[in-house]
């Protein structure tokens, strides 16, 4: 191995190690700046928020610097700056809720910083204990068993929340199994797809110039599609559904390069839309909401009862504007209840502003940029795949619900990651972060030997 190659692994940990300084500093900046734009003063906590940002960042740093060394510089950085985010948002929510009591809200950003501590021990121990993520190819199928059984709880635990079953009740605790279970099924598509994947690609028919799928190989994506609607009908999740059927359609795809499966993909997505947007009251009532979102603004709408929550957060991004109203001058408490979950992407349109918006989605794209980018130089298929999986897993939540709340499609419900309030979501997404730094230090590893023995670059050929 070249002096050189050696020498890059120090380089890539001290420019993550400027980065998570950087992101403390803005963390702790946002936390100072809501309290004394909101309430003139300090705000209380000062103290417990800035060490635990600062332990947000220097402990998994340490962490990948000892057992993933090699990994991506960008990746911790990025979820980090997310998490700091949304904490800064979360306690600035916490002040105007506490000044509405009619809302019955209890804080959530002194919780939420615990929740961020349990996910980075979690992501610090994925990081000790995983190895090898090739490790992980052979409980599959265990994997899918335990996710199925994840996925089905909820409808067997009584009552609902918020109209959708999505959550496990134990005393006083709760877990949304959904979470999970999308990174449960990254993981054994990935295998699955690693083994069938010549079958899956290169057999089949023409029709109409397009290679449709051989019938014997449609059997997997007819039971997820299967599963998807059971989870929409029982649960009334429209959001894990989307989620878990696009993650299968995505890694097929960038398994065989068949467009054919993304069309059966689309078409079975839209069936089964439709069926159960017809059929579910839950799911078709806020369809409806999606189609005529100022409704419950009328004296008829009011009289029903009707939601208002997506029509005050149309209202939230138009008056944000171009550069907000800035932070802790808008009116969040106006969305209700929601405000610091599903919807708290309006109080980043509302008070950082259209800007404030896009920097946040482009933290997100970047992230999701990285993971793909570790599946490209991933050699060995299940690492390329699981890295894609998970991204995708990502940006599909993302859209999902910033789709829902800027009225793009229906509500789903699920937790913006990283920002919104919710442990179950901030866990599985610090796991999420630990397997991509995992994937990317072993295609790392693997890598600069073969360029140090003089084998070209990914893109690059040899010289005759």
């Amino acid at each position: 191995m070249t002096f050189a190659a050696l020498a890059q692994a120090p380089d890539r940990r001290r420019t993550e190690a400027w980065l998570l300084a950087l992101v403390a500093l803005i963390a702790v900046f946002g936390y100072v700046y809501t309290g004394l734009s909101m309430t003139g003063r300090l705000p209380d906590g000062l103290v417990r928020f800035a060490v635990g940002m600062v332990l947000v960042a220097l402990v998994p740093h340490l962490v990948v610097r000892r057992f993933a060394p090699r990994a991506d510089p960008l990746i911790l950085p990025v979820a980090a700056l997310l998490t700091g985010i949304g904490l800064v948002l979360l306690h600035r929510l916490d002040i105007t809720y506490a000044a509405t009591p009619r809302l019955k809200m209890a804080p959530a950003a002194t919780g939420q910083l615990v929740w961020t501590g349990i996910g980075v021990a979690v992501c610090v121990a994925v990081l000790i204990l995983l190895k090898d993520h090739r490790l992980l190819q052979r409980y599959i199928y265990l994997t899918m068993a335990v996710a199925l059984v994840m996925l089905m709880a909820p409808a067997f635990f009584p009552g609902d929340t918020f109209g959708a079953k999505r959550w496990i009740f134990i005393g006083p605790l709760s877990l949304q199994p959904g979470e999970f279970v999308k990174i449960a099924i990254a993981v054994f598509f990935a295998g699955y797809l690693t083994v069938n994947r010549d079958a899956l690609a290169l057999t089949g028919r023409r029709f109409l110039g397009v290679q449709l799928p051989p019938g014997r190989q449609l059997a997997p994506i007819f039971t997820i599609w299967a599963i998807s609607l059971l989870v929409l009908v029982f649960e009334r999740d429209l959001g894990t559904s989307l989620i878990f059927f696009g993650v299968f359609v995505i890694m097929l795809y960038m398994a065989t390069e068949r467009t054919s499966w993304v069309l059966c993909g689309l078409a079975l997505a839209t069936v089964g839309a439709i069926t159960v947007g017809s059929i579910e009251p839950h799911v078709k009532g806020r369809i409806e909401a999606w189609q005529n979102p100022m409704t419950a603004f009328t004296p008829e709408g009011r009289a029903a009862g009707l939601s208002d929550q997506l029509g005050q957060a149309l209202f939230s991004f138009g008056s944000g504007g171009i550069g907000g109203s800035g932070l802790g001058q808008g009116h969040p408490e106006l969305i209700g209840f929601a405000g610091n979950s599903d919807f708290i992407l309006t109080t980043v349109g509302e008070e950082l502003g259209l800007a404030g918006m896009m920097a946040v989605l482009l933290l997100y794209v970047l992230l999701a940029q990285r993971g793909f980018r570790v599946a490209l130089t991933a050699r060995d298929p299940f690492g390329k795949l699981l890295a894609v999986g998970l991204s995708g897993a990502l940006l599909l939540q993302v859209f999902v619900v910033t789709g829902g709340v800027t009225g793009l499609i229906p509500l789903t419900g699920k937790a913006l990651p990283f920002l919104a309030k919710g442990g179950s979501s901030l866990v599985a997404n610090w796991v999420m972060v630990a397997l991509l730094l995992r994937v990317s230090d072993r295609a790392r590893r693997r890598q600069e030997p073969a360029r140090a023995a003089g084998e070209p670059k990914a893109g690059e050929t040899m010289a005759p």
